[in-house]
């Protein structure tokens, strides 16, 4: 990774600042997006020699605003570690369209209005990674995450369908699918499941990880020596696939 260029999506909490810290570590060149400029400086306190953008990713302009501005501060990008947006959970009963609607803003459009035009970038130059952070809602269906869900299980599909249209052109497109990771937007979904069930979040916590065989959820970090495996060439071969991390909680072939 050393001297290549890394743009981090959501970079400046939870999985994408251990992307940030993770990639760091290995000599690249970061930059990392946020929504919020304040989030983004008190990332980059962390971060020596990382520049940080602010920019709202669900509009496609902004997003487009962005990626230039990157691209000429540090060069072409050669990974894109896309760990940006979160849809809300909420229970089954106060879902509408205009949720569903706000969840694929807020998850699927926000990775789709970076990738769409870096992915042709890329392949014009015969070269780069693109890595999708997207979640394990996407494959099991859950209750309180139906809408999320459902922009995960759409991102595992474009992650599948662009690692095979770009293969024969240099460019990489793989995707991770953490489960229960020691995040806030976590956090904020052990509320939500709480509420559902009628308990306290402590007791909806404890239940969550007593669901995971290996007995704990993954820190960021676990997600972050991933994601530093799948952009290098150790992992050249692999394309259009996304691996779930989850603690072994859903055995599944795959």
């Amino acid at each position: 990774m050393r001297g290549k260029t890394i743009l981090i999506t959501g970079g400046s909490k939870g999985i994408g600042l251990a992307c940030a810290h993770a990639f760091a570590a290995e000599g690249a060149k970061i930059a990392i997006c946020s929504r919020t400029q304040a989030h983004i400086d008190e990332a980059l306190k962390t971060l020596p020699g990382a520049i940080g953008f602010a920019a709202d990713l669900s509009s496609a302009t902004e997003a487009a605003d962005m990626l230039a501005a990157v691209e000429q501060a540090l060069g072409p990008i050669d990974v894109l570690v896309s760990s940006a947006g979160a849809a809300r959970r909420s229970p089954p009963d106060e879902l509408t369209p205009e949720f569903y609607q706000a969840a694929m803003d807020a998850k699927f459009f926000s990775t789709i209005n970076v990738t769409d035009p870096l992915v042709k970038r890329m392949a014009a130059r015969g070269t780069g990674v693109i890595i999708n952070i997207i979640g394990a809602g996407g494959k099991v269906a859950s209750p309180t995450h139906l809408a999320g869900g459902a922009a995960n299980a759409a991102l595992m599909l474009v992650t599948a369908g662009l690692g095979n249209a770009y293969a024969g052109q240099g460019v990489r497109v793989v995707g991770i699918n953490p489960g229960l990771t020691e995040t806030g937007r976590v956090a904020e979904g052990i509320l939500s499941d709480a509420r559902l069930a009628g308990i306290t979040p402590e007791e909806a916590r404890a239940r969550a990880i007593a669901r995971i065989p290996m007995g704990r959820m993954a820190s960021p970090e676990d997600i972050a020596n991933a994601a530093v495996f799948l952009a290098s060439d150790k992992a050249r071969y692999m394309t259009g696939i996304t691996i779930t991390m989850d603690g072994a909680t859903t055995p599944v072939i795959v």
